[in-house]
């Protein structure tokens, strides 16, 4: 039933997938959600399961892997929370940003635009979710050759935010939609 309320809160009474725009929309909200609840579970199984906390590290494969680390920031530890009150402005912070971009995504109209930043909000909830419930954002994927590690100790919400603002940037620098001034001007050359 609680499954069901969310749909129609989320998605409203009508699912009308004949409109692509709308049907873009649900596709990141889906996105977003499957992201989510994958980190989540990604989280439950390294902390709960494997006691990632407890071990320290687990050595998977030459170049990856499970290693734990608390982070009490935002990306590369800035913002650092230190204080309940500084985690709490933290939380209202992100889930502020996670609006805006939640309404960003209800008025884009690019379908990839529209994926990426359905990836961003998936892994802004998961991390929201984990500052709030545990005062820190639970990371513990460690990728490295050898002792050079070319990122942080990361989790899948941090991956997904990431790999969705490549997404955007990439899109907004190099394709380009022709505006209907240019357009014209191809239809007056043409003539």
């Amino acid at each position: 039933m609680t499954t069901f309320c969310l749909a129609v809160a989320l998605f409203g009474t009508e699912f009308d997938m004949t409109d692509p725009i709308k049907k873009y929309r649900r596709t990141g909200l889906i996105i977003a959600f499957m992201i989510f609840f994958i980190d989540q579970a990604s989280k439950f199984v390294v902390m709960q399961l494997l006691q990632l906390p407890t071990k320290g590290q687990i050595e998977l494969i030459p170049f990856f892997n499970l290693t734990w680390a608390e982070n009490y920031g935002v990306s590369m530890g800035f913002l650092t929370a230190s204080t309940d009150f500084q985690r709490w402005a933290l939380v209202t912070l992100t889930g502020l940003i996670g609006i805006a971009v939640w309404v960003w995504m209800n008025k884009e109209k690019a379908k990839w635009d529209i994926i990426a930043l359905g990836m961003v909000l998936g892994g802004a909830m998961g991390n929201i979710v984990d500052r709030a419930r545990l005062g820190y954002v639970a990371d513990f994927a460690d990728l490295h050759i050898g002792e050079f590690r070319p990122f942080l100790i990361f989790n899948l919400a941090d991956a997904s935010i990431s790999i969705g603002v490549v997404i955007l940037l990439a899109r907004a620098l190099l394709i380009r939609e022709k505006t209907d001034e240019t357009k014209d001007h191809v239809q007056l050359d043409e003539s």
